[in-house]
Order: structure tokens, then sequence, then C-alpha cells
């Protein structure tokens, strides 16, 4: 896996291309992030390489937190997360990763927190089938059976029922960079990305 770096969605909008043609973008602001700490398979057992992102107050960040950034004189950080790397010895520590390391037509696949929906029934969740509406039914947007009778005499694990729906991981995979801006660290990522505008991404190349 090669280095990918962190960052926030702006938003979305729609540009088009030379041909005239509409494509829908999200704008994410990616980077500048920081090399906290560079790990290799002789210290660690495995090689990656840890990226920090989004400066803050040292009143925000916890006693261990500090130690960490402050053994290597790097400011404190919001945000650290690792990237499995080949060949450590590329980086050191406090190197600053731009968005440059990507460039257009290039395939990313893009992960972050989707939009909590709440506590969503099976129709919103998982597109079950409504029952009917008329002819004295009662049985509208129920769940309707959860299993078999006495035997097995239980509810199979993995049962879809309804809960909470979004709000979770989502990885979004090969979206195409449609324009890389260097002076504003903007990445213009065609199709649509997880969360809110605001939300924080981890931005990895394709395989």
């Amino acid at each position: 896996m090669s280095l990918g770096l962190l960052g926030n969605k702006i938003g979305m909008t729609q540009i088009f291309d030379e041909s005239g043609n509409i494509i829908p973008v999200t704008i994410l602001k990616v980077g500048p992030c920081i090399v906290t700490q560079v790990k290799t398979t002789l210290n660690d057992g495995y090689n990656a390489i840890q990226v920090g992102y989004g400066n803050v107050s040292t009143k925000s960040l916890t006693q261990p937190q500090l130690g960490h950034l402050q053994k290597s004189n790097i400011q404190p950080l919001k945000y650290l997360k690792e990237f499995r790397v080949n060949e450590p010895a590329d980086f050191s520590v406090g190197q600053v990763l731009n968005v440059d390391s990507f460039i257009e037509g290039q395939l990313i696949n893009v992960t972050g927190k989707s939009i909590g929906k709440g506590f969503s029934g099976l129709q919103k969740r998982y597109n079950f089938s409504r029952g009917p509406m008329t002819h004295g039914s009662k049985n509208h947007r129920a769940p309707g059976s959860i299993g078999m009778g006495t035997d097995p005499g239980r509810v199979l694990p993995g049962k879809k029922m309804a809960g909470q729906l979004g709000n979770k991981m989502t990885n979004i995979k090969k979206l195409k960079i449609v324009q890389v801006n260097n002076n504003e660290n903007i990445l213009v990522v065609k199709g649509a990305v997880p969360g809110k505008p605001g939300n924080l991404l981890s931005i990895v190349p394709s395989k």
C-alpha cells in the first residue's frame, strides 16, 4: 500500500469538461500532512509511516499525545494515522506531505465516516418491501417473520433488523482525480465521498 494523506471534505459542485459534459465533483482539502513517525520491520515488526494532520492548540491534546509529538519536535496535531509502505527509508520525521503527491487522472480510495441517519427501519435500511397497504392488512412497515419455529428456537445471527443506519466508516474505491490545485492544497474528485462537508477523510492511491 502506498502512502496516503488526510484531508477534509469541502463540498460538491459540478464542472464542465472539454466536450461540454457535466461532471459531478467533490472538492477535498488535502494536507499538508507531517510525518510524525517512521516504523520499520527492524524496530516495530512492520513498515509504516504515521502522518499527522490539523494544527491545534496544546491544551486540546493529552500529555501522552503531546509527548509523542514533542519527542520529534513537531507542533500539536489533531489527527494521526498510519499508512503501510514498502520503503520507509524514503521518508523522514518532520517531512511535509502535500497534495502534489497526486496527479490528474489518478484513481484514489477515500475512507471516512458516512452521514448518520439515526435509528432506521428495514425499508430505509435494507430496502425491504412493505406489506399491503389495503385489503384490511395491518402489516405496513413491520419486519415480518424473524425466523423458523421450535427448531432452531432462536433468531439466527446476522438477522437484518431495524437499528442505527450510517455513522460508520465507509470506503469508496477508484474515484478519479479531475484537478489538483497545489497552491490551495485542493483535490477535485469525480463522484461522491462519505460524510458531510468538513468530514475527516483518508485518501490513498488505488491499487
